[in-house]
């Protein structure tokens, strides 16, 4: 479904990410790992077309590197980004209502919500209170389901577990596991290499800007050498 080729992502002069390929087939859960700076925000941010990059960015083989981030979305990319980046002065409810804005079955968009507030209800209580009122991890919830309301093909979610409780955290997971039985693609970037690992098909490990390693998720075995890679790149 997306193929990433040759791809440099550039910050300024500064360029962030050196040349990298990534493959992602439907239904597939992939993860992205590394330690802070590594270039996985910048990668993501390249797919959606918010930083400036050069090399081919293809959706079901067709290059969208030109397209604008409005036509990008409406081809089926989503992302729930890193910081939950909500709109905090605006509703819960119109957090939700702007994550199908590019959608023209407004009916159905009412309805989805209905249905994802059944599944967190904290967001329908207080559907009519500033989006900033809730809790970290309610904040998670709602960045997630906004990004799913845009009715996505591909979903990126940028360490959707940063800064929660563990048993938010859990929580978190469990909706990623859920959308696999669905099978929503996603592209996953997380710290947390034990729980990424759970719910991942593939990964790659970014290291300064290049892939370092990737294969299928059982080549890393119980993860424990990925964790010595990682903590050997941070050094």
């Amino acid at each position: 479904m997306l193929q990433i080729e040759s791809l440099k992502v550039f910050h300024g002069l500064i360029e962030a990410v050196h040349g990298i390929d990534i493959k992602i087939s439907k239904g597939q859960c992939v993860c992205l790992l590394g330690p802070n700076g590594a270039g996985k925000t910048s990668t993501l941010s390249s797919i959606t077309g918010t930083a400036r990059a050069t090399g081919s960015v293809r959706l079901d083989g067709n290059d969208i590197m030109a397209l604008s981030i409005e036509e990008r979305c409406k081809r089926g990319i989503a992302i729930s980004p890193e910081g939950r980046r909500i709109f905090s002065n605006l509703s819960i409810q119109d957090n939700m209502i702007m994550g199908g804005a590019i959608r023209r079955d407004k009916t159905r968009l009412a309805q989805e919500i209905e249905e994802w507030i059944s599944h967190f209800p904290v967001l329908g209580e207080r559907r009519n209170q500033p989006a900033g009122t809730l809790s970290g991890g309610e904040q998670q919830m709602l960045a997630i389901v906004r990004a799913l309301l845009s009715k996505p093909r591909i979903l990126l979610l940028d360490e959707p577990s940063l800064g929660l409780a563990p048993q938010i955290t859990a929580r978190v997971f469990e909706i990623i596991r859920d959308l696999k039985k669905q099978e929503m693609t996603i592209l996953l970037v997380e710290q947390n290499v034990a729980a990424a690992m759970e719910v991942s098909d593939y990964v790659y490990v970014l290291n300064n800007g290049a892939i370092s390693s990737h294969g299928d998720v059982g080549k890393f075995g119980d993860g424990s050498d990925l964790m010595d890679e990682l903590m050997g790149v941070h050094r």
